[in-house]
């Protein structure tokens, strides 16, 4: 299986290398995690996955879907769930708990990690895109902060109407992100937690998955 986990973003520190620089990480508490489900690309799925599920959950709080999915692993109803996609077939079994220690016996160096960003709600033209504005003088009268035209030379549809994917005001964040090739600084086999170097998307107690590099080893 390829070393992949699941977890919580806990915040940022920082910690010294022994030459004394100080390095900026992100704690991740990462696991214990438990596998809910395998696909087989022969089955009826159609390709190779393992399902991981992390952090238990109050049976009220879940539904009788989930609460019979988990019971087939022997564990409680999960929180966080996601797949890891596999190109050969896994040795993990159902049931088994997955930590971090499969990052420190591969000896994993760098990390992709994907989280939800943090949503901003709906935000005007010029937070949401960077826009400069209109100027701040010159006869500029309470239009400062307004995107300009939306509507010049019509569109590309030969009609009126705004062109497709026109820069707008509109909801800012909460979308899904990959950090690439993070470094990871350490591995606390104690406390399940993960050093990884800089930041990653999310706020604080945010639900992140935590892989191998696909592109540096």
């Amino acid at each position: 299986m390829v070393p992949a986990i699941l977890g919580k973003k806990v915040g940022m520190t920082q910690i010294y290398d022994p030459s004394g620089t100080s390095i900026p990480v992100t704690v991740v508490e990462a696991g214990p995690c438990v596998v809910l489900q395998i696909k087989h690309a022969d089955g009826t799925d159609g390709y190779e996955a393992v399902q991981l599920g992390f952090g238990d959950v109050k049976p009220h709080r879940s539904s009788l879907a989930m609460i019979g999915h988990s019971r087939v692993a022997g564990t409680a109803p999960k929180q966080f769930i996601r797949e890891i996609r596999l190109a050969e077939p896994t040795d993990r079994e159902v049931g088994q708990t997955v930590t971090v220690d499969t990052f420190s016996d591969a000896g994993v160096k760098y990390v992709d990690v994907i989280g939800t960003t943090r949503g901003k709600g709906f935000q005007g033209g010029m937070k949401r895109w960077g826009f400069g504005g209109q100027p701040a003088s010159h006869g500029t009268e309470r239009k400062h902060r307004a995107p300009g035209s939306i509507c010049g030379h019509a569109s590309n549809r030969g009609t009126g109407k705004i062109k497709k994917g026109k820069r707008m005001a509109g909801r800012t964040g909460h979308a899904q992100r990959t950090i690439m090739c993070q470094e990871l600084v350490g591995v606390d086999l104690e406390h399940n937690v993960l050093w990884i170097r800089g930041a990653i998307p999310g706020p604080k107690g945010g639900f992140v998955v935590v892989r191998k590099s696909k592109t540096r080893s």
